[in-house]
C-alpha cells in the first residue's frame, strides 16, 4: 500500500532536516543578532587635535570625546572648553594647557604630565588622575601645581604627588585621594598634597587615607563625613571649616589650627588623634 504524504508536510521534514545537518556556527533566524562589541575611541595624533581646535568656530567646544590621545604632546594648547569626556589621556603631555571650562567627565588622565595645566571650571565628575606627573625638579614649586579652581571633580579618584595644588572653590564630593577601601590599600598609596588649597572647597564624603596634608588649607571648607583615617595634619588651617561626621581616627594634628572649626563635637575618633594636645583650640592662641 502506498501512503501519499502531504507536501506541506515534506517541506516541514525537509527544513528539520537541513536545521540538523547545519554546523554549529550557524545561528537559527529567529534569534536575536548578537550586539555588536562597541567600537574603540578613534586615535588622534597631536596634529590632528591642533587641527581640530584650529578649525572649531569660535563660541563653539571642540569634540573630542571618547577619543585615545595617550601619550600626545598636547603641551601649551588652548582646547577652547572643549568636549574630552571619556577621552584617554594616559601620559599625554599636558604642561601648562587650558583646559579652563572643559568637559572632562570620566577622563582617564593616568599618568599625564600636568605642569602648570589650568582646570579652573573644569568638570572632572568620574574622573581618573592617578600617577599624574606635575613637577619637573624634586622641589615641588608652587609655579608648577595645576589649579582646579572652582572645578568639579565629584567621585575624582587621584593620588600621587599634588603638593601646592589649588581645588579652592571646588566640589570634591566622594573624591578619592589614595586607597578608599581596604583592599585598595595596595593599589593606592598615601598622597601628598602638602600646602595644598583647599578654601571654601566641598569636600563632603572625601576620602584622604593617610594623605600627607600638611599646612594644607580647609577655610570655611565642608568636610562633613570625609575620610580623613591617618592623615598627616600637622599645621592644617580648618578656620570655619564644617567636620561633622569627619573621621579624624589616627589623624596627627599637631599644630592645626582648629580654634573655629564647626563640628568638633560630631568628629568620630577624635580621641584617637595623635597630638591633639598640640591643636590650636578655642581659648588657645
Amino acid at each position: 500500500m502506498r501512503i501519499l504524504v502531504p507536501s506541506v508536510l515534506l517541506a516541514a521534514l525537509a527544513a528539520i532536516a537541513s536545521y540538523t545537518a547545519a554546523s554549529a556556527d550557524d545561528v537559527p533566524s529567529y534569534a536575536a543578532p548578537t550586539a555588536p562589541a562597541a567600537s574603540a575611541p578613534e586615535t588622534l595624533t597631536a596634529r590632528d587635535v591642533i587641527s581640530l581646535l584650529f578649525k572649531t568656530a569660535p563660541d563653539t567646544a571642540p569634540d573630542l570625546r571618547n577619543r585615545d590621545l595617550a601619550n600626545l604632546d598636547l603641551a601649551e594648547l588652548d582646547f577652547k572648553q572643549a568636549n574630552l569626556s571619556e577621552t584617554n589621556l594616559y601620559g599625554a603631555d599636558l604642561s601648562r594647557t587650558n583646559l579652563s571650562g572643559a568637559n572632562l567627565r570620566g577622563a582617564r588622565l593616568d599618568r599625564a604630565k600636568v605642569t602648570s595645566a589650568d582646570f579652573t571650571g573644569a568638570d572632572l565628575t568620574d574622573a581618573r588622575i592617578l600617577r599624574p606627573t606635575i613637577f619637573t625638579t624634586l622641589d615641588a614649586a608652587k609655579a608648577e601645581a595645576p589649579r582646579f579652581t572652582g572645578a568639579r571633580l565629584v567621585r575624582v579618584r587621584s593620588d600621587g604627588w599634588l603638593d601646592g595644588t589649588d581645588f579652592s572653590g571646588a566640589d570634591l564630593t566622594g573624591a578619592v585621594f589614595g586607597g578608599g577601601h581596604a583592599h585598595e590599600q595596595t593599589l593606592f598609596s598615601p598622597t601628598s598634597l602638602i600646602g595644598a588649597n583647599f578654601t571654601g572647597a566641598i569636600l563632603k564624603e572625601a576620602k584622604f587615607p593617610s594623605a600627607h596634608l600638611k599646612y594644607a588649607r580647609f577655610v570655611d571648607a565642608d568636610l562633613s563625613d570625609a575620610n580623613l583615617r591617618g592623615a598627616h595634619l600637622l599645621g592644617a588651617d580648618f578656620t570655619r571649616a564644617n567636620l561633622s561626621g569627619a573621621d579624624l581616627t589616627g589623624a596627627n594634628l599637631d599644630g592645626a589650627d582648629l580654634r573655629t572649626a564647626r563640628g568638633l563635637d560630631k568628629v568620630i575618633g577624635l580621641e584617637d588623634t595623635l597630638n591633639f594636645d598640640a591643636a590650636r583650640l578655642a581659648g588657645s592662641r
